[in-house]
């Protein structure tokens, strides 16, 4: 077990997890952190930076430090949310495809195939623009391209699991088929899922972001951390007010994937060979 933990405890992995943590203590108390109101004027208009107002203020006087602290109320929540939902679904239909095979298996990986054809960032964009901007309708364009990617890394894992002695065994003493995959083919696969989806949350923040920077999920006023990015580009001379959002989505990605990276090289047994 030490030998595990060990190499774990990387530089990386802890400054990783110290902004984690700092990002999660902001969530909790940004009504306490914040200097400001969010919504409300606060200074002069298109203030620079200073000891009054870090991050200066916007178009309309609103401290953009503020704002970027109540982002995360919106921009971390959605996408652990979005990757958790993805995760489970996808795992779900994963393992029944895998487990059971025949027409089933078919459908659902040409189901699959169908959605990962297109680039995630394009297809995102088309579903959230048929449903109508906003984070929900964001939120539920995300799971719809993300979730064949968990089924086809389950399906695959349930392939090689249930030929198995263990599962081979389960099914001679009269366990049923779906107690068999619960029981004894299910457990044996999660150890990838929960590597890949903790890979991914960087990239579901950013794709987070991206919708609301191109006007289809948060909508003004929220403070999300894409749609200040889209304010900050109208006022390209005032740096800051992008700048702000942006600092704080590049910390999360990084520190997510320094933790990601750790993870792997605990749980990864073959890759960790490799």
């Amino acid at each position: 077990m030490i030998s595990r933990v060990r190499p774990f405890l990387t530089p990386g992995v802890v400054g990783g997890g110290i902004v984690i943590v700092l990002w999660i203590l902001v969530i909790c108390f940004a009504g306490v952190l914040a200097p400001h109101d969010a919504f409300a004027a606060s200074g002069a208009r298109l203030q620079a930076p200073s000891l009054g107002h870090l991050f200066g203020t916007d178009a309309l006087g609103r401290d953009v430090f503020t704002r970027v602290l109540y982002g995360a109320r919106q921009s971390l929540p959605m996408a652990v949310l979005a990757i958790a939902i993805s995760a489970l679904a996808g795992s779900l239909i994963g393992a029944l495809a895998g487990f059971f095979g025949g027409v089933l298996d078919a459908v659902l990986m040409r189901l699959a195939d169908i959605t990962m054809a297109f680039p995630s960032i394009l297809l995102a964009m088309a579903v959230a623009a048929a449903l109508g901007p906003g984070l929900t309708n964001a939120f539920l364009a995300i799971v719809v391209v993300w979730w064949p990617i968990y089924a086809r890394l389950v399906r695959g894992q349930i392939l090689s699991i249930r030929e198995r002695e263990h599962v081979t065994a389960a099914r001679a003493i009269g366990m049923g088929r779906l107690a068999t995959l619960r029981k004894h083919v299910l457990p044996h696969a999660l150890t990838p899922v929960l590597v890949s989806a903790t890979m991914d949350l960087g990239m579901i923040i950013i794709l987070v972001a991206s919708l609301s920077f191109l006007g289809l999920g948060a909508l003004p006023p929220s403070p999300e951390w894409g749609a200040m990015i889209t304010e900050g580009s109208a006022n390209f001379y005032q740096w800051w007010i992008a700048a702000g959002p942006g600092l704080a989505i590049v910390s999360v990605v990084l520190a997510i994937n320094f933790l990601g990276d750790g993870l792997r090289d605990v749980l990864d047994v073959k890759g960790r060979e490799r």
